[in-house]
């Protein structure tokens, strides 16, 4: 497939642009809102492609004159110049990937502990800080929708939704098992253990797409919110959990003031997970909500995080790795993310 097929673009663009001067365009705010969506996504890309263009030419004409005459300065000046558009085209590739999969929704995620206890509760708060980071060094922003704290240390469970432009296209490379192999700061013997914790990753349901719900198939609980570190959000029973009977799909919010806050955020996460369901059954791969695991144990792992008796992080599913664990953990993870979208459009 062509990436960089501008002319197309700018055929698209043109296409869409005349929608929004046709009679009635603007008495469907559904409609028209896609629209100008995809335009601004294109324009986008069209104006960064013209701009990766400009400067390979001028690194071109610098080139052709070091050929004639050396100069180090000049030379120099080139090398900077084509590692900065190496970055910049790479950055381009993936936005035209969102482009076609139609993948630039928020992202809602949801991070679980396997077997091990408060071990693999800790890989869960390790997990959710990484992530956290990943997000403010994209300029994206976090918002805490469910936290259960474990019993002595870590997270039972925790979701969250990352808003931003692109942000599911982004995370959901992440979605499946994560593996980690450390010494463990719980075991007084200092052993090596392993840990497991699922990611499951879904994109915010948007207004336009309709998701039928049967109000009888629903069990809506209400409880006392809470936070991290047990401290309490709201006194009263602000915090909603519901209950899709028929397919048993659970999911719960406290991060509103109200209740019904809580209710519209707990619906919006319930449509996003039936549309995910019917997805998998149409591509006749129903096996359950948590995306490509099966269990949250060995051989079942997408990424491995190894602390000791080396230090590496491998995705399996690329073969990416990269030695500094620390910067991974720190929330340097647009390498695993890039490389897992370019693999899966080949």
């Amino acid at each position: 497939m062509n990436l960089f097929d501008i002319a197309n673009l700018e055929k698209q663009l043109e296409q869409l642009e005349a929608q929004t001067v046709t009679p009635n365009f603007w008495n469907d705010n559904e409609t028209s809102g896609k629209v100008l969506a995809k335009i601004k996504a294109i324009k986008s890309k069209c104006e960064n492609y013209k701009k990766i263009k400009s400067e390979a030419n001028n690194l071109l004409e610098m080139n052709q004159l070091i050929q004639v005459e050396y100069d180090e300065e000049i030379a120099k000046e080139v090398l900077k110049g084509t590692k900065h558009l190496i970055k910049e085209i790479e950055k381009l590739e993936t936005l035209t990937l969102f482009i076609i999969h139609s993948i630039n929704n928020n992202a809602i995620v949801t991070l679980h502990p396997g077997a091990g206890g408060t071990e693999s509760q800790d890989w869960v708060q390790m997990l959710y800080r990484m992530y956290t980071r990943w997000a403010n060094d994209n300029k994206y922003t976090i918002k805490e929708l469910d936290y259960l704290e474990g019993e002595e240390a870590g997270i039972k469970s925790v979701t969250f939704e990352i808003i931003g432009d692109n942000s599911y296209g982004y995370m959901k490379s992440e979605k499946g098992v994560h593996r980690l192999v450390r010494i463990s700061p719980f075991d007084s013997g200092g052993r090596r253990h392993t840990s497991f914790a699922s990611v499951e990753v879904l994109p915010e349901i948007t207004d336009d797409i309709q998701i039928e719900i049967n109000p009888d198939d629903l069990r809506i609980d209400t409880y006392r919110a809470s936070g991290a570190g047990g401290q309490h959000i709201n006194k009263t029973s602000s915090a909603v959990r519901i209950t899709h009977i028929p397919t048993n799909i659970v999911v719960a919010c406290q991060s509103e003031r109200s209740q019904i806050q809580n209710r519209e955020t707990a619906m919006r996460m319930l449509k996003s997970k039936l549309l995910d369901l019917k997805e998998k059954e149409q591509k006749e791969k129903i096996e359950d909500l948590k995306g490509e695991q099966k269990e949250i144990a060995w051989g079942s792992q997408i990424r491995s995080y190894v602390f000791c008796p080396y230090t590496m992080v491998k995705d399996h599913r690329t073969n990416y790795e990269v030695g500094n664990v620390e910067a991974v953990m720190n929330g340097d993870l647009n390498g695993f993310m890039e490389t897992y979208l370019k693999s899966i459009e080949k």
